[in-house]
């Protein structure tokens, strides 16, 4: 049986009246408002093609996304699915959902007990055609370079929810495989700036800019949407992290920094140069390798004035030739292109949009932070290394010594 395709609509502003455009014969439209789900209680609508509106007020064991997801939206899918006259599902996603949660949840999340189906995840039954994000001229680049949290704003969803706009929003486009652009900057240079921003940071995602008097067309928009696009597909972090060719040049200030190294970074070092990742920055991205931590990869994300970094697996050369094996067949690939005999896959990865930050500060803080040429032959002091990134991985041995293999590797080497 053919899946449904499912478009989220996600943003900040303007998200309603854009999702009322795919309000077409055979689509639904289905929004679940958070607005008190810390109070376990989430109130979700189902809009038909005729503006008919069916809401219903869901009581939740526990207030929380996951449980909304597991719970309701997930099954929903795959009710809707059944449904002869439903040909296309439009979710309307709370402003403080990031889609990329919900597209996950599609594709891994389990679930059970839907009468006349088998047990699996909503990928069994629905297909994610597009996330189509909306945002605003006037505000949101301020939002993506800000460090207000949600909970500044009066919109933290629980209230143990930590995330800050700038994640939220920044998240929303990075995911995007359509963009709508609705209002007005105040002025020519915000908008080519805006422009600048949005192009570097999705740049497959067709953009449609509109004004506030303006009808919205996201039919026509998300027949424009490339057919490589990403559809709500999982970020490998061993994948190019330029996808879709975004320019490189300078624009209004907006610069994609490209940072490579081939050698460790020192952890407190690092953990000062950071600090140049969050001001003036929309986004950074990437793998590290610590000096501390040979056998893991490091993942950095930042949005913002947010920063979060912690452990993404492990490095090839600090697998056995088994474990090896059960890593993809490109990501072997791309690792024995550049494979290098002392240090084999591990290396530094980094992609920054600077938007105002001067790109050769960025450069300078981080190359100051790699280990020098001596400190990179003593290799046993790395040791007694002080590492303030330790605590947001789990370490697979439970210790924070380097192994004894890549001690006796080092010396090896230099004798």
């Amino acid at each position: 049986m053919t899946r449904t395709p499912v478009v989220l609509v996600s943003g900040w502003h303007h998200t309603a009246r854009i999702a009322d455009t795919l309000l077409t014969e055979g689509t639904v439209l289905v929004h679940h408002d958070l607005g008190h789900l810390g109070e376990g209680v989430v109130r979700r609508t189902i809009t038909h093609p005729d503006r008919r509106v069916d809401t219903t007020v869901l009581e939740l064991a526990h207030g929380c996304v996951s449980c909304t997801l597991r719970e309701d939206l997930l099954p929903l899918l795959r009710r809707l699915h059944r449904r002869d006259s439903v040909r296309r599902i439009a979710l309307l996603l709370d402003r403080t959902l990031e889609p990329e949660v919900v597209c996950l949840a599609v594709e891994q999340v389990v679930v059970a007990g839907v009468v006349g189906q088998l047990d699996g995840p909503a990928s069994r039954d629905v297909r994610i055609e597009a996330v189509l994000t909306c945002v605003d001229a006037a505000t949101w680049l301020d939002d993506a370079t800000g460090d207000d949290d949600l909970a500044e704003r009066g919109l933290a969803v629980v209230a143990d929810d930590e995330r800050t706009v700038a994640q939220v929003v920044v998240g929303q486009v990075a995911i995007a495989d359509a963009i709508v652009v609705a209002g007005r900057g105040p002025d020519g240079w915000s908008q080519a700036r805006l422009h600048a921003a949005l192009t570097r940071l999705a740049p497959t995602a067709p953009i449609d800019w509109i004004g506030d008097d303006l009808p919205p067309d996201a039919g026509g928009l998300l027949a424009r949407v490339p057919a490589d696009a990403r559809r709500g597909s999982a970020s490998d972090v061993h994948a190019s992290l330029l996808r879709g060719q975004p320019p490189l040049s300078s624009d209004c200030g907006v610069t994609l920094v490209e940072f490579v190294a081939t050698r460790p970074f020192h952890p407190e070092r690092l953990h000062s140069a950071v600090d140049t990742l969050l001001d003036g920055v929309v986004t950074a991205r990437g793998r590290l390798w610590v000096a501390t931590q040979p056998g893991n990869v490091l993942w950095l994300e930042s949005a913002g004035g947010g920063l979060r970094i912690g452990r993404a697996g492990r490095w090839l050369a600090a697998m056995t030739p088994d474990e090896q094996e059960t890593e993809s067949a490109t990501r072997r690939a791309l690792a024995a292109l550049s494979w290098d005999e002392r240090h084999g896959d591990r290396h530094t990865s980094l992609v920054v949009l600077a938007c105002g930050a001067d790109p050769t500060e960025i450069d300078r803080a981080l190359q100051w932070a790699l280990v020098t040429d001596d400190e990179l032959q003593d290799v046993a002091a790395w040791r007694a290394w002080s590492d303030p990134f330790a605590e947001w991985h789990e370490d697979p041995c439970g210790e924070q010594d380097l192994p004894s293999e890549y001690l006796e590797t080092y010396r090896e080497d230099r004798s």
